[in-house]
């Protein structure tokens, strides 16, 4: 195997996390983030050479995956569809209790419900990501990163109350 094949799956096993979540936030069923991770990798591969460095491949990374979930989801038309999840294709990791189960049953449920750009705000809000930061990945300023977000949260405080999950 080429050098530049094994230290782009090295990268892509060090950070495949970030693809799983991203497909998730976007895709409900589970066959459609499949199609959504595959479609990711792909993109990923045709623009590695377009990473030179000049910021970590995770940033890189993410990048790439929403924006190719924003064209997927919009060239594909598809829409959520309103279902009850299971736990195994919402978590990464199993969880310890029924109740936070159900959290992250309301929680993906209602993110299903946002906009394309609200979703991807709210992803980088849960990766740990500045208001700058999440401005810069998404080309927007700073302060329009701060409002966008607060928005996005109370939108997605509005559906679940919605979803009879209580506040």
């Amino acid at each position: 195997m080429k050098e530049k094949e094994q230290a782009f799956l090295r990268r892509m096993n060090e950070h495949k996390g970030i693809l799983f979540k991203v497909s998730k936030m976007y895709m409900d069923q589970p066959d459609d983030q499949e199609d959504l991770f595959q479609e990711i990798v792909l993109q990923l591969w045709k623009a590695y050479d377009s990473f030179k460095g000049d910021s970590q491949f995770s940033t890189w990374m993410y990048r790439v995956a929403i924006n190719t979930a924003i064209v997927y989801f919009k060239k594909e038309k598809r829409k959520p569809i309103q279902q009850a999840f299971t736990t195994e294709n919402i978590a990464d990791q199993p969880s310890n209790t029924e109740e936070h189960e159900s959290q992250i049953n309301h929680f993906y449920r209602a993110v299903q419900q946002l906009d394309k750009i609200d979703k991807a705000i709210i992803f980088y809000q849960l990766e740990g990501y500045s208001h700058r930061e999440i401005g810069q990945n998404l080309g927007i300023s700073e302060g329009n990163a701060r409002v966008k977000l607060n928005r996005a949260k109370e939108k997605l405080k509005q559906i679940i109350k919605k979803q009879g999950y209580g506040f």
